[in-house]
């Protein structure tokens, strides 16, 4: 990996944090970076970017959160979806990962070339949210 796609990695991920980059512009910048897909673990409090190679950098969010709920509940991570994808007033990724941690998402997947965003739940259950064409 390259220090400069180390760099985009955390800067995306701080960009996410401090609301200063919305989720289309994270993945125009880690794919014209050459990352293919990133996971986010909020159990770990971490995002791991994967690179075509094989290789990968993990990055620690700069916040934990509370619990992860034991239910998943695919209603309240879909609302929180719809805010995020609309930029809703008062919305920040901070808020975002409360509410799908409270909703029972352990974390979610983004494949660039599978164009979607996987949520995760205790139990195996899945959210799949497709990129909007």
């Amino acid at each position: 990996m390259q220090p400069l796609q180390e760099q985009c990695a955390r800067d995306t991920l701080a960009g996410a944090e401090d609301g200063s980059l919305n989720f289309p512009a994270i993945v125009a910048r880690l794919m014209a970076a050459g990352f293919e897909s990133y996971a986010v673990d909020y159990r770990r409090s971490v995002a791991i970017y994967y690179l075509p190679d094989g290789g990968s950098i993990v990055v620690p969010m700069a916040y934990g959160g509370p619990a992860v709920a034991p239910l998943f509940d695919t209603a309240a991570v879909q609302a929180a979806i719809r805010d995020a994808q609309q930029e809703a007033p008062g919305y920040s990724y901070a808020g975002f990962c409360i509410r799908v941690m409270a909703a029972g998402c352990t974390g979610y997947f983004v494949s660039f070339t599978g164009r979607r965003v996987v949520y995760m739940g205790r139990t195996g259950d899945l959210h799949v949210e497709h990129f909007p064409a």
